[in-house]
């Protein structure tokens, strides 16, 4: 018996040294609303191509991240995970999402407004789409004076009213606008009415999906000059009516912390502001970790096996569930960052949801 757990131990370890902080190549989409702020902000060459979505880390299956560094460069995230499950994910992540990796890490660089638009939850898109539902975060990293965005109705209306608004072209008259600044948090559960408005830079977290549905796009064209799709009568059977009393995500900010600043069913969000050194132990949630430079180049060096990155500002790595116990260090005198994970302390996920519609619904 000790042999057999000696065995495995060693294994276990072995498979250890072969994980890494994962970096990416670029993964840039081209988007009607798109504006030009993503690639200077990743410290690539500007162009004028309307670039709105940086994919960062994907396992979607139509725009997989490529890995850019170490033994699995050029190999795709899904192909990676295929080898190194449970090390990769985590057990707890790997058991329940079957060797998926359930997030996907975006930032939007909002040039025109997009869509007004909803997303099915998992039982919806899971019948309609055979896929996952989309439930999703934003902390807005710049936004322009006076720009704002659309989360959730101001007041409520019936699926009748919803309709006739949709045709009118009336639809905005009823959603609750919000101007923001930079630090700003919205969670946009499945379901929620909801819309990025021009002059606005941020980072995005969600579910591992691509289902969108559009509601009303302005009477615009899109890239190829024709009217984009409108997805009406799916919303409607998606959208929530609820109106909330607050729809922002309120926290304190402060220097030196992993302010926690997304506790959901699906994922959980920490923002962490750094002068000096920050560990960073977090083998405890049993979990992948998705760290997104959003201020000033940092350092991140794993304890156990001392490799060590560079992560630019811009740009986001993977660190594997095994090895997630490290130091980062900010290059220039402050970093920030943001980390994106599944919260695996808590084994119930009924006693998670209950917590987090009390939390946004006091």
């Amino acid at each position: 018996m000790e042999e057999q757990m000696s065995s495995a131990c060693m294994t276990k370890e072995n498979n250890n040294n072969n994980l890494y902080p994962l970096l990416f190549e670029p993964n840039l989409h081209t988007v009607v609303w798109g504006g030009e702020q993503l690639r200077p902000y990743k410290g690539m060459a500007p162009t004028n191509e309307p670039i709105g979505e940086s994919w960062e880390v994907s396992a979607v299956p139509s725009s997989k991240s490529i890995i850019s560094n170490g033994k699995w460069k050029g190999k795709d995230i899904v192909s990676v995970i295929d080898s190194f499950p449970d090390e990769i994910l985590g057990a707890s992540v790997n058991q329940q999402y079957k060797g998926q990796l359930p997030l996907l890490v975006k930032f939007i660089d909002a040039k025109r407004d997009l869509s007004i638009q909803v997303h099915p939850n998992d039982e919806m898109a899971m019948r309609v789409h055979g896929k996952m539902g989309k439930s999703e975060m934003w902390y807005v990293i710049k936004a322009d004076p006076g720009s704002y965005l659309y989360a959730g109705f101001k007041e409520q209306i019936t699926p009748y009213e919803y309709q006739r608004r949709v045709e009118d072209g009336s639809i905005t008259d009823v959603l609750a606008r919000h101007e923001v600044k930079a630090g700003d948090v919205f969670y946009i559960p499945a379901g929620r009415v909801h819309a990025i408005c021009g002059g606005i830079l941020l980072a995005e977290v969600q579910q591992s999906s691509d289902v969108t549905y559009r509601i009303f796009d302005y009477n615009r064209p899109g890239m190829d000059g024709k009217p984009r799709e409108l997805h009406t009568e799916l919303a409607a059977q998606a959208l929530d009516y609820r109106v909330e009393r607050e729809y922002r995500t309120v926290y304190s900010e402060e220097t030196g912390r992993a302010v926690h600043i997304i506790d959901s069913p699906y994922f959980d969000v920490k923002v962490t502001e750094m002068t000096s050194q920050f560990h960073r132990n977090l083998l405890k949630y049993d979990s992948f970790i998705i760290s997104s430079c959003i201020q000033g180049d940092c350092k991140i060096k794993i304890r156990s096996t001392g490799d060590e990155i560079l992560l630019r500002e811009g740009n986001s790595c993977l660190i594997p569930a095994a090895i997630a116990d490290y130091d980062v260090m900010p290059v220039n005198g402050k970093s920030r960052v943001m980390d994106a994970f599944i919260d695996n302390k808590d084994r119930s996920i009924a006693r998670k949801v209950t917590r987090f519609l009390h939390i946004t619904t006091k």
